[in-house]
C-alpha cells in the first residue's frame, strides 16, 4: 500500500494522473507508472537506469556511500569472515546457515560437481582457439538436454536442484574450457577439496602428479568468487530475469546471462586493466600516462579506476587490495615489472589530488585482474571466472522471480521510424 503519491499533469488536461509512490526498506522511493499505459503513455528511459523493473530482497547498493549489502550483510564482512559457498547459501535462502545447514549445503554442492560424461564430447566440437566464453555459452545451455528432472520452473524443488547443479558444475565446465584450449586432459573434481581449491586443481593440475594448492591462493580465489557473486540488477542479471520471465529453463537463462556478461562493457574490465598495463609497459612511463589520463582531449583512460555505480569508493576493492598484496608476496612477484607498475599506479591514484577530487579510486577489477594474472590464469579466462562467480546471483534472482508473481518482460519503445505508407511494386521504384 502506497503511503504517498505523485501527480502528473499532461498538457492542458484538467485531471492529473495519480501515481502511487512506494518505499523500500532502503534506497530511493519508486513511482509506480503502470497506470500510464491505460492513458496511452509510456515512460522513456534508455538503458532502464531510472526504472525499477522488479522488487527484490537479495542485494542492495548505495553508490554514494560505497555500500554493497547481500541480504543486509556488508560485502566487506562476508569477504573477510565467510566463504563462497556460505555466501551462496545466504543469497539463495536469505539467511546465513548454521553449522548443520552449511555442511549439508556444501555436501550437496560437492556431490553435483561432476558433469555428464557425454557433455565432455561437446568440447571436441569447438576449435582449440575458441574463446572460453563461447564454449561456456554452449555447454551451459546444453545442460538442459541432460537434466530433465529439474526443468519444471514452477516446482520449487526443481528450481533448488537446478541451483545446486549450476553452482557445482560451473567450476568444472570453466576449467574444462581452459584445459581444452591448451590441449591438456580434463581433470575430475576431488570431493575432499574446498570449492576454490577444486577449481584451482581442475585448472592447473595434471594426471601426472598430485596438485599442490597454496592456501593463500585458494583464499584469494574464494574472495574473488565472493566479491563477484551478485551486484543487483546489472545487465546480465536483468537478462537472466527477462529470459526467465518467459518460462525458459534455468540453464538457458544462465547461458543468456553468460552471453551478456561476455560484452566488454560488462565483464571485460579486469582484462582491460591488463591491456592498459601492457600498453604503459614500464614504471618510467607512468608520469606520461597519468598526464594523458588527465588530458580531456586524449582518448587514453585509466582502466580499473572509478566505477559507474560507486560514486565514492568500491567497497569490494578494499578486500581485494589486501588479497592482491598477499598473493604477490606469496608468489615473490612484488618486484615483477608488470605488478610494480600496477602498484605505482595504485599509489598515485590514492595520493594525486586530481584522482582524489574526482574519486577515481582503484576498483575491484583493478586488483582482481592483477591477482588472476599473477596466479597464471590467462586473460581469456577472466570473464569465465566472473561468470562462474556470478552464477549464484543469477540463479538467486531467477528463483526469487519465479517464486513470486512473475510477469513476462515486455519493454516499450519510442518509435521514430516511418509513418504508414503504401507498398510500391519493384518495377515502379
Amino acid at each position: 500500500m502506497a503511503e504517498k503519491s505523485a501527480q502528473l499533469t499532461i498538457g492542458t488536461s484538467e485531471k492529473p494522473l495519480d501515481l502511487p509512490i512506494y518505499q523500500g526498506t532502503m534506497g530511493p522511493d519508486v513511482v509506480d507508472v503502470r497506470s500510464l499505459t491505460a492513458n496511452n503513455l509510456f515512460t522513456y528511459d534508455p538503458g532502464f537506469v531510472s526504472t525499477a523493473a522488479c522488487e527484490s530482497k537479495i542485494t542492495f547498493i548505495d553508490g554514494e556511500k560505497g555500500q554493497l549489502l547481500h541480504r543486509g550483510y556488508p560485502i566487506e564482512e562476508l569477504a573477510e569472515k565467510s566463504d563462497y559457498l556460505e555466501v551462496c547459501y545466504l543469497l539463495l535462502n536469505g539467511e546465513l546457515p548454521n553449522k548443520e545447514q552449511k555442511q549439508s549445503f556444501v555436501d550437496t554442492v560437492t556431490q553435483h560437481t561432476m558433469v555428464n560424461e557425454q557433455l565432455t564430447h561437446f568440447y571436441n566440437g569447438f576449435r582449440r582457439d575458441a574463446h572460453p566464453m563461447a564454449i561456456m555459452c554452449g555447454v551451459v545451455g546444453a545442460l538442459s538436454a541432460f537434466y530433465h528432472d529439474s526443468l519444471n520452473v514452477h516446482d520449487p524443488r526443481h528450481r533448488e536442484v537446478a541451483a545446486y547443479r549450476l553452482i557445482a558444475k560451473m567450476p568444472t565446465m570453466a576449467a574444462m574450457s581452459y584445459k581444452y584450449s591448451i590441449g591438456q586432459p580434463f581433470l575430475y573434481p576431488r570431493n575432499e577439496l574446498s570449492y576454490s581449491e577444486n577449481f584451482l586443481h581442475m585448472m592447473f593440475g595434471t594426471p601426472c602428479e598430485e596438485t599442490k594448492i597454496s592456501p593463500t591462493i585458494a583464499r584469494a580465489m574464494d574472495r574473488i568468487f565472493i566479491l563477484h557473486a551478485d551486484h543487483e540488477q546489472n545487465a546480465s542479471t536483468s537478462t537472466v530475469r527477462l529470459a526467465g520471465s518467459s518460462g525458459a529453463n534455468p540453464f538457458a537463462c544462465v547461458a543468456a546471462g553468460i552471453a551478456t556478461l561476455w560484452g566488454p562493457a560488462h565483464g571485460g574490465a579486469n582484462e582491460a586493466v591488463l591491456d592498459m598495463l601492457t600498453e604503459i609497459g614500464d614504471v618510467s612511463r607512468v608520469g606520461e600516462y597519468i598526464n594523458k589520463a588527465k588530458d580531456k582531449n586524449d582518448p587514453f583512460r585509466l582502466m580499473g579506476f572509478g566505477h559507474r555505480v560507486y560514486k565514492n569508493f568500491d567497497p569490494r576493492a578494499t578486500v581485494m587490495r589486501q588479497s592482491c598484496h598477499e598473493v604477490l608476496k606469496e608468489l615473490n612477484m612484488e618486484n615483477d615489472p608488470l605488478f610494480e607498475l600496477a602498484l605505482r599506479l595504485e599509489t598515485i591514484a590514492r595520493e594525486d589530488e586530481y584522482f582524489v577530487q574526482k574519486k577515481l579510486y582503484p576498483n575491484v577489477d583493478f586488483y582482481s585482474g592483477i591477482i588472476l594474472k599473477a596466479i597464471g590464469i590467462p586473460t581469456s579466462m577472466f570473464t569465465v571466472i566472473f561468470a562462474l562467480s556470478r552464477t549464484v546471483g543469477w540463479i538467486a534472482h531467477w528463483d526469487e522471480m519465479m517464486s513470486g508473481s512473475n510477469r513476462i518482460g515486455r519493454p516499450r519503445q519510442l518509435y521514430t521510424g516511418a509513418t504508414e505508407r503504401s507498398f510500391t511494386p519493384i518495377d515502379k521504384r
